[in-house]
């Protein structure tokens, strides 16, 4: 297979996969298998067919653009604001937004990710449960990538007149703050404190 046909045969999975994310929900990786399932049917997909993440979040943000412009930077602006104030409350764990609600291409099926730094995963459970938090347990990859996991305590967090909102906490040792890991494209792993989040509202607003 030649290089361009690579690269055609990438694009297509990428839209495709866009598509999914933006009017399912799909996370990005069942996406991406999903979409290479659609096109190259029973033909195993070859790690160089797969479009990587950061191509398919651009053809998301291409897909909001074409078919959610009406509707996708109110519902980004609640997400960050809802974010700001569930980051206020878990001040004390040093909270971190990552995922769709930072980088833009949320839409009405995100929700909203979060990564605390803390000495003890268990003071992250007792707060939930004196503030009578209805949460999950489970685990999610470690943003160091390798088979290492950490905790991550799932809810709902009630929203008045409208549906609850998906909130997932990722628990980290206050040591993984320290070492931000980079991609492959040299830059940090994306992540944003709660003033950066609090400047990406103001310039939405203004």
């Amino acid at each position: 297979m030649h290089q361009t046909d690579i690269e055609l045969l990438r694009a297509e999975i990428a839209a495709a996969a866009a598509r999914m994310i933006a009017e399912d929900g799909a996370d990005y990786a069942s996406a991406k298998r999903k979409a290479a399932r659609q096109i190259l049917g029973d033909t195993k997909a070859r790690g160089e067919i797969l479009p990587d993440n950061a191509q398919v979040e651009d053809e998301v943000r291409a897909y909001n653009e074409l078919f959610f412009s009406d509707t996708q930077p109110a519902r980004l602006l609640h997400l960050r604001q809802l974010a700001v104030q569930v980051m206020e409350e878990l001040a004390r764990f040093t909270p971190y937004l990552t995922g769709a609600v930072l980088n833009g291409t949320a839409g009405e099926h995100s929700d909203i990710h979060l990564q605390l730094f803390t000495s003890s995963a268990k003071d992250v459970e007792i707060y939930l449960l004196n503030k009578n938090v209805n949460f999950e347990v489970s685990e999610s990859s470690h943003f160091k990538g390798g088979q290492a996991v950490v905790e991550t305590l799932s809810f709902l967090l009630p929203q008045k007149g409208r549906a609850p909102e998906g909130v997932h906490l990722a628990v980290y040792d206050v040591d993984d703050l320290r070492g931000g890991v980079r991609t492959a494209s040299g830059k940090r792993t994306e992540r944003a404190d709660i003033e950066a989040v609090r400047r990406l509202i103001v310039e939405e607003d203004s």
